[in-house]
């Protein structure tokens, strides 16, 4: 899917199961967060128990509403970018299953390095507008348009990109 995005979107993305994305968009939530706990201990939520069973508690808490909920929530809102944009388009289960095979990159976004966390989110961006086109059958340039508020909301946001390239650009104008 990292190599020949266009090849999985096409292939890949079943009408009608969501199952096969939304595990795999869990997958991804618990590596992320999972390298953030480990490699910065302090991103783990204080509560009683200490950083073990904390860590526990955060991560089935991200894997059974953190990650469905954002996954759906931004189909959701995809969905109803693309109604303006495309007359003719797949189905909202399509879209969840690309916004989730999407985030493939951020698995290693947890890892605490702003340029890595950047290109993780840069990289989850481009499948993300990649995978519209493709299961939408539309253009690029439309799929970009309708994909930068999703792109914003799970990439930017979720996945720290925002906070990653702006750590990025502070290094760089203190330079």
């Amino acid at each position: 899917m990292l190599a020949r995005p266009r090849k999985f979107f096409q292939d890949g993305v079943a009408p009608g199961d969501q199952a096969p994305g939304l595990v795999f968009a869990i997958a991804v939530a618990l590596v992320y967060q999972g390298l953030q706990f480990v490699l910065s201990p302090s991103t783990i939520p204080a509560i009683e128990g200490g950083a073990a069973v904390s860590a526990i508690v955060a991560l089935l808490v991200v894997a059974l509403f953190v990650a469905p909920l954002l996954l759906h929530l931004t189909a959701a809102i995809q969905t109803a970018l693309l109604i303006p944009l495309l007359s003719r388009r797949a189905g909202v289960s399509e879209t969840v299953q690309v916004i989730a095979y999407a985030a493939a990159p951020c698995a290693l976004a947890g890892i605490p390095v702003p340029a890595v966390q950047t290109v993780c989110a840069l990289y989850g961006a481009g499948l993300l507008a990649i995978g519209i086109s493709v299961v939408h059958q539309t253009s690029l340039s439309k799929a970009l348009l309708a994909t930068a508020v999703p792109s914003g909301v799970v990439f930017g946001y979720a996945f720290g990109g925002f906070r990653a390239l702006s750590a990025l650009l502070d290094g760089v104008l203190v330079l």
